[in-house]
């Protein structure tokens, strides 16, 4: 059995996939930190991105070990700048 997690994707990680969303399946138990860390995974320009990335489970901030549920939504957000 796997989970199913949406993963919504902002600013530098949207960049590297090029899309606003991907849908991914887990083993049951998976992390928050564990599934950033897969997202992260090909494309090494995200990877100093994981110590500054906060995330959000379900509209709510999650702790980055939080177990990840079937049909939870994960959103990666990384540290924003402007001006």
């Amino acid at each position: 059995m796997t989970v199913k997690v949406t993963v919504k994707l902002f600013a530098a990680y949207q960049e590297a996939y090029g899309v606003p969303e991907i849908i991914l399946e887990v083993a049951p138990g998976t992390t928050v930190q564990a599934l950033g860390d897969r997202v992260r995974q090909p494309y090494p320009e995200l990877r100093w991105l994981a110590p500054l990335t906060r995330y959000g489970v379900n509209y709510e901030f999650a702790d980055p070990t939080q177990p990840l549920q079937n049909g939870d939504e994960l959103v990666l957000i990384p540290p924003v700048s402007g001006g």
